[in-house]
């Protein structure tokens, strides 16, 4: 017997919302700048799923590609990337705008900033980023991974030049000791997508930019005609991505926003947690966080993300792993005419979680209560790419993790 997706509605009291400006169009602007600057910069593909929507009864089904960002196989390298480039313009008493990619690799800035160590937990792939971040702008980058982490992620942050090892901790912990020793190093700083409080500035700019890629997925809807999706499908391991998206989505249409659905991992659901308890605190999920989804398996909330999601989401979803695994295979094996999308445990679950709540009546009553139907243009981001090739191949290949 599959375990069934538990999902909440959102009652929470609302805040007084100060946190959207963090993700207002011209912070996003900032750190899209930014990004062009950088000669591997291109935008990432969106895939229209024009014969999955027809089969599954919606009018759009949109996939944001992320395997392709920076030929790095996922899109967390945008916010650990803006994130050094206005911590190293902080630092200098510089405007962010003037740290482009030729300034930051350049003699001068060298002799005018030198070296800072960027310390930072994770579970493959924001490490990498901000490894081939610090590695490509002269910077040096100490990366902790969560005990069961994949040694195919271990050895791509490790060809970035980063110092890295693999904790018998969970990732919670990973961050703890990532912190405690920047703290100890001279020009170190933490560089993580998760705050609290008094770690806040950092994780603001890492959402931004994150932003760079909710705005090429707006734009590129325009491109195919679709004005303004009508849901966004996003997951969420401390929320970072998740309250980037909603963010930028919300502050692009104040007037009228799309429907947000935030998914989580069941092992890690700490915002589904926090929804379920409904009074707008914030709740933590610990132990081992054991799931498929990598990506998502954090227990401790953003709480800037938090604060932002409590206002402006529809529904927090815990989806059990089959729900990733399903999607993985949709996506690698689509209707005929439709793009292949090729996406990882934690970059598929928002389409396993759209087919299960279009295909079955188990879940009607999330389907009325979100108004999924046939003139629905549904976005949803696929964040990774075939990061742990083993893994990959047991879901595809050997129907690891069925739906029954």
């Amino acid at each position: 017997m599959r375990e069934k997706i538990k999902w909440a509605v959102n009652h929470m009291p609302a805040s007084e919302d100060r946190q959207l400006e963090v993700m207002s169009l011209r912070n996003v602007a900032k750190a899209s700048f930014f990004h062009n600057s950088i000669p591997q910069y291109s935008i990432t593909p969106l895939a229209c799923l024009n014969g999955m929507a027809k089969y599954l009864g919606l009018g759009g089904l949109y996939v944001k590609d992320e395997s392709y960002r920076f030929g790095l196989n996922a899109f967390k390298v945008l916010g650990g990337s803006f994130a050094m480039a206005r911590y190293i313009a902080q630092q200098m008493g510089r405007d962010v705008s003037e740290m482009t990619y030729d300034y930051l690799t350049s003699e001068a800035f060298k002799r005018e900033f030198g070296q800072a160590t960027f310390f930072t937990a994770t579970d493959g792939n924001h490490g990498r980023g901000v490894a081939w971040a610090a590695n490509k702008l002269g910077q040096k980058a100490v990366v902790h991974m969560p005990k069961g982490s994949s040694q195919s992620r271990f050895e791509n942050i490790k060809k970035e030049g980063a110092q890295v090892t693999i904790e018998d901790v969970n990732y919670d912990e990973c961050v703890r000791m990532a912190a405690a020793e920047a703290a100890q190093t001279k020009h170190g700083v933490v560089v993580q997508d998760t705050a609290w409080e008094g770690y806040e500035e950092i994780p603001a700019w890492i959402m931004q930019g994150y932003g760079t890629m909710a705005g090429e997925a707006a734009d590129q809807l325009r491109q195919v005609g679709v004005n303004r999706p009508s849901h966004v499908f996003v997951q969420a391991g401390v929320g970072s991505l998740a309250g980037a998206v909603v963010g930028f989505f919300t502050n692009l249409f104040p007037n009228d926003p799309p429907k947000f659905i935030v998914m989580e991992a069941r092992a890690a659901d700490c915002l589904y947690q926090g929804a379920v308890a409904g009074d707008g605190q914030p709740r933590i999920v610990d132990g081992d966080l054991k799931t498929i989804m990598a990506g998502l398996a954090c227990g401790e909330p953003n709480i800037i993300s938090w604060d932002i999601l409590r206002n402006h989401v529809s529904a927090f979803v815990s989806c059990p792993d089959w729900v990733s695994a399903r999607g993985m295979r949709m996506l690698g094996v689509p209707v005929k005419g439709d793009p292949t999308v090729i996406s990882g445990e934690s970059g598929a679950v928002g389409m396993g979680l759209i087919a299960a709540i279009m295909e079955t009546d188990e879940y009607k009553d999330l389907r009325e209560y979100l108004g999924l139907d046939r003139f629905s243009q549904v976005l949803m981001f696929s964040t990774e790419g075939n990061t742990d090739p083993m893994k990959f191949r047991k879901v595809l290949w050997d129907g690891e993790y069925p739906t029954v």
